[in-house]
């Protein structure tokens, strides 16, 4: 990387607005070596035919069981109110019908839909699906905490034995992740695995909290987190004894997961919510100042419906290119828009979210030009996973490929859509010999179904939109039955 390039970057910050006024205009805006927001093709290739995602026929490799699931299912959860109260009426049933009811009822429907199984045999069946339709599987293990959620404290242990308790269960949670890995890296048939990890699986959202609110007065340097990693005994300003000492074992436990993936899956940090996002974000830029040194096997997630995601972007650039580290990014729109404003209101701080939609779909592909931008420069620093069911972010990103020359097949750019959702871009993408992940949960009924059900009502958003999908799923099994009513005449 030229020295011009480094110092050009610690502008980025300054000269924000002025690029995203050029970017309006149409210009290119160049600082150091680097341009920005070229919207003129160089050369890059001829544009890629028009991607249709109207063809019911993207479901043709998709079994007449698969079909019929599918569309219950989705016919389900595009009824407001079944998934406003999807906890409820899933607790009550399970009092009601018992575990092993409870179960019978929802392996063959839901579960089935958005999981990946319970059992290595079980994931490993559904990895090599997916492997078969040309997708690749990107697994998640359904393990976070929120605040309040944590162990609590029981009075009738001294505090020493309850955080013994606590380190146990985070310890339990890595020997999860640690397996996840282990699968992960099992699946031949990709060549380029991935996987998610949530922070709050490892360390406690309290401590995440009360770390935010440290880092809004001073930041933690990234070399002292690596060296907490590595086992010295930091002790880090502005923490209890108890709080520090959690601090170095869940960074050891991260260190744990860094050391077991790296050269063989790529980790994606979930980002979750503002409160404890800031801290979240430190410990994923120290993996990667430690990682991430050749390529980016950690990498972190940019939520773009928030305001700032943007200069939170151009600030990890900035970082990742002064301290010599590849960058990852995983690229969403946001999950958690109700509690967000709920929050804000009850603060009386302003909303973190934009306004509207457009100005979310703005800050998206205004994103995703930063990153394709750079990533045609320097494929080997940046990468790219475009985590959307937004059919015009992904058809915006095919064309922006062909038209800065980015090989589709390389690995720096890949999509990602969720298990059991999107299938009919995902098939289309994949159809076309685009990188396409699908986030695949795994686990039993018991520890998955409140992660779906979480999942369900943070995107309703996304569960509005499969009026489509269910119309295309529905076209394709009145074909099949067509076919085999008149015997294929």
């Amino acid at each position: 990387m030229t020295s011009g390039f480094t110092s050009s970057w610690s502008f980025l910050s300054v000269f924000l607005s002025f690029i995203h006024w050029h970017h309006s205009l149409g210009h290119t805006v160049r600082i150091g070596s680097v341009k920005i927001f070229d919207s003129i093709i160089q050369g890059g290739g001829a544009l890629p035919a028009a991607l249709s995602f109207e063809d019911s026929s993207a479901f043709r490799v998709k079994s007449l069981q698969e079909l019929v699931r599918a569309l219950g299912v989705f016919i389900f959860c595009s009824v407001p109110i079944l998934v406003n109260n999807s906890g409820k009426l899933m607790s009550l049933a399970r009092s009601l019908l018992g575990k092993r009811g409870f179960s019978l009822i929802l392996r063959p429907t839901v579960y089935a839909q958005f999981v990946a199984g319970e059992t290595e045999g079980e994931i490993a069946v559904s990895m090599e699906k997916m492997s078969s339709l040309g997708l690749c599987p990107m697994l998640a293990v359904p393990i976070e905490e929120d605040l309040g959620e944590s162990i609590g404290f029981d009075h009738h242990i001294n505090i020493t034995k309850h955080n013994v308790i606590q380190e146990h269960r985070y310890n339990d949670n890595l020997e999860a992740m640690l397996k996840c890995v282990r699968i992960s890296s099992s699946n031949t048939l990709t060549t380029d695995p991935m996987m998610q990890l949530k922070i709050t699986a490892l360390l406690s959202p309290e401590l995440c909290v009360k770390l935010t609110s440290l880092l809004s007065e001073e930041q933690y340097d990234l070399d002292l987190l690596v060296r907490a990693m590595d086992g010295e005994l930091i002790s880090f300003p502005g923490l209890t004894e108890h709080e520090n000492t959690h601090f170095l074992c869940g960074l050891q436990r991260l260190n744990k997961v860094g050391e077991a993936s790296v050269m063989k899956v790529r980790v994606l940090v979930d980002a979750e919510y503002t409160y404890m996002n800031p801290a979240l974000s430190l410990v994923t830029m120290a993996m990667m100042k430690k990682f991430n040194q050749k390529e980016a096997w950690i990498w972190n997630t940019y939520q773009c419906y928030l305001k700032e995601s943007t200069s939170l972007l151009l600030d990890a650039i900035n970082q990742s290119n002064n301290q010599s580290f590849c960058l990852g990014v995983k690229l969403v729109r946001g999950a958690y828009m109700d509690k967000e404003r709920k929050l804000a209101n009850q603060e009386r701080r302003p909303d973190p979210i934009h306004q509207s939609w457009e100005h979310t779909n703005d800050s998206y592909n205004g994103s995703l030009d930063i990153m394709l931008d750079l990533i045609s420069q320097y494929p080997q620093r940046y990468r790219i996973i475009v985590a959307t069911h937004n059919e015009e972010s992904v058809r915006h990103v095919v064309s922006r490929l062909a038209e800065l020359g980015i090989d589709k097949q390389a690995g720096s750019v890949c999509f990602g859509q969720l298990l059991g959702m999107c299938d009919h871009v995902s098939l289309t993408l994949a159809s076309r010999g685009y990188s396409i992940y699908k986030s695949m949960p795994y686990g039993s009924v018991d520890d998955t179904v409140p992660y779906l059900v979480r999942r369900a009502q943070e995107n309703r958003t996304v569960l509005q939109g499969i009026r489509k999908e269910r119309d295309l799923l529905r076209q394709e099994l009145y074909k099949r039955l067509r076919v085999g009513l008149t015997g294929g005449r």
